[in-house]
């Protein structure tokens, strides 16, 4: 029985209807491949565990990616989609996937490069930082509650942004203000936007 993490469930059961076969089925092959790995939610997504990081995947509004931690050895010589945040594009449906035979021998790779203690190559730091673009709606909203705004100006860029995309993500208004209500009250907790999936 694979060693299973009920965050991932539900991670999978909140995706969108086309992204759960998928999702599912990434995570079979790569129990299938790797019966050791363990899995973990990191920064809001499910990873794969094999002797450090191996592998994760993650669900969009119209998307699916799986990306390799060290897609770079693993993948030097390939012709890979790299559109989108993983390594074979933007995932739709499980047309879009490789075999499983060929997913298997990714992993399989990427665990002995794991066994063999080789490094992921180190990543080149973007040129520039995003731009960190706070709606006027949130601002007024956090101004208006005193410890939401202290605690919102201690967080670091990454967790105001996850905060200001929740927001303009939201495709109606009356979602945009339920996400802000729900921002405040979390920021006001000093909870950064994915505090459910953070280790305490």
């Amino acid at each position: 029985m694979p060693a299973t993490d009920p965050r991932v469930d539900a991670y999978i059961a909140k995706s969108a209807d086309f992204a759960q076969p998928i999702l599912a089925h990434l995570r079979a092959v790569v129990h299938a491949a790797c019966p050791e790995v363990e899995e973990t939610i990191k920064w809001g997504f499910p990873h794969f565990m094999y002797k450090g990081m191996m592998c994760s995947m993650a669900s969009f509004k119209a998307h699916c990616a799986l990306n390799f931690w060290k897609a770079e050895l693993l993948m030097a010589a390939d012709e890979v989609n790299r559109e989108a945040m993983g390594h074979f594009g933007r995932i739709t449906s499980l047309k879009d996937l490789p075999s499983k035979k060929v997913l298997a021998s990714y992993i399989k790779r990427a665990m002995q490069l794991n066994d063999d203690g080789v490094a992921a190559p180190a990543r080149a730091k973007p040129a520039a930082p995003r731009s960190l673009e706070i709606p006027d709606d949130l601002q007024a909203a956090l101004d208006a509650v005193p410890a939401a705004r202290a605690h919102f100006n201690s967080f670091s860029p990454s967790k105001q942004r996850d905060y200001a995309e929740w927001l303009t993500e939201a495709k109606t208004e009356a979602t945009r203000t339920r996400r802000r209500e729900q921002a405040i009250e979390w920021i006001a907790e000093g909870k950064a936007r994915n505090w459910k999936y953070e280790k305490c």
